[in-house]
């Protein structure tokens, strides 16, 4: 993998990748504002999915080293309900040289999932999300099914809104009470839209796949009420791919609140 345009053009081995996705330094806990990463990928002609609907089959093993970089040192991995089953998510776990890596910067040794789904219609087979290494956290509304609820209580942390409806800002304000600032959300299109909308996404981490697929299979996304404006921090480039990093126009990682 190869930095084509950023502050240090050249060779990016691979267990260097998460030193050039740094989160921003904070000050005292209770001033510490959340760091909200976007993680998407999407092909030459806007597709977000490939003809089976999935993400995975526009990606790449280059594009999922970037991924898992993102992912390696954040408090929380944010996603729809509706994403992690289509997509087969399986357990958040650490290696042991990250888990050590992670109690010495203070933080816990491996992410925790955090869900959000207002059906609860999630997998739980045993080999499943459910068997991450921190408890996972599941955000609901008031009244949901109440046998999913349940079922989903016995293997995860539910949290219940106010309402029928489950708002990103409530989710992200949860998180941070939690002290899970450092989050990396993964979609599906309504939430990556509602964080969008909300002023909450710091940073996008854009993948471009070299690949022309149609968008038949891609969710359409409701428009925004104004647009959001980014900067290229980094892009970087491996088998075709470009790996683009983009940062909340006026922000910095390590400046505090948001414009």
């Amino acid at each position: 993998m190869e930095m084509i345009f950023g502050p240090r053009p050249g060779p990016v081995p691979g267990d260097e990748l998460p030193d050039h996705y740094p989160w921003p330094e904070r000050g005292p806990e209770a001033d510490r504002q959340p760091w909200v990463r976007a993680m998407m990928v999407g092909t030459l002609d806007g597709a977000a999915a490939g003809d089976d609907g999935l993400s995975g089959s526009i990606s790449s093993d280059v594009d999922r080293d970037v991924f898992a970089a993102v992912r390696r040192f954040a408090d929380a991995v944010l996603v729809g309900g509706g994403t992690l089953s289509a997509e087969g998510y399986g357990p958040l776990r650490a290696t042991d040289a990250d888990a050590a890596a992670r109690r010495e910067r203070g933080q816990a040794a491996a992410p925790v999932l955090a869900v959000v789904s207002g059906s609860l219609t999630l997998p739980l087979d045993p080999d499943g999300f459910t068997a991450s290494a921190r408890r996972p956290l599941v955000f609901t509304t008031a009244s949901p099914d109440a046998d999913r609820l349940a079922a989903l209580r016995e293997r995860c942390e539910v949290v219940q809104s106010d309402g029928d409806h489950v708002d990103v800002r409530w989710v992200v304000d949860q998180l941070r009470a939690r002290g899970l600032w450092r989050i990396v959300c993964e979609g599906g299109p309504g939430l990556l839209g509602q964080a969008a909308d909300a002023g909450l996404v710091d940073e996008v981490d854009q993948t471009i796949s070299p690949m022309l697929v149609g968008t038949e299979q891609t969710p359409d996304a409701p428009m925004l009420s104004s647009a959001r404006e980014f900067e290229l921090a980094h892009v970087l480039t491996a088998e075709s791919f470009l790996m683009c990093r983009y940062v909340r126009a006026g922000a910095e990682p390590g400046a505090e609140g948001r414009a």
